[in-house]
């Protein structure tokens, strides 16, 4: 699972999240930021409304929690997830002694991004690629 400052990075580079079953999230605020919650039929669901997405949670006994604004939530995007948004720029994904290294094309040139784990690896590939694109001009 990613880390909190890399997820909210991406989300600070413009990755919008559309909640679907099994997406991991966490609550972005202090006093919760520590549990990590899942999307489910069951327990916690996506409701969308006119003024906007709400995360419901459903017959939860530990909490005193009846829904959270998607805007409080921060998404926690899945190895699988962050390789599919990498898209075309994704070139390779190999194992070395420290961990694990993505290699990626960033604005046409290749480049690597190593972190200890394959979805940290994802992430930090994925921050310049949205860096790039929010950087355009609006007409692009």
């Amino acid at each position: 699972m990613i880390s909190s400052e890399l997820a909210r990075a991406l989300r600070d580079s413009g990755l919008v999240w559309h909640p679907r079953a099994q997406d991991n999230f966490l609550i972005d605020q202090v006093e919760v930021d520590a549990d990590v919650f899942t999307l489910s039929d069951m327990t916690v669901e996506a409701h969308e409304f006119d003024t906007g997405t709400v995360l419901g949670f459903n017959g939860t006994t530990e909490w005193a929690l009846d829904s959270v604004d998607l805007g409080d939530a921060l998404w926690l995007p899945r190895e699988d997830q962050l390789r599919e948004l990498l898209g075309a720029a994704f070139t390779s994904l190999a194992r070395n002694a420290d961990g694990y290294v993505v290699a990626a094309t960033v604005e046409g040139e290749p480049r690597s991004f190593e972190a200890p784990d394959a979805a940290n690896a994802y992430a930090r590939a994925l921050l310049p690629i949205l860096d790039a694109l929010r950087d355009l001009p609006e007409s692009a």
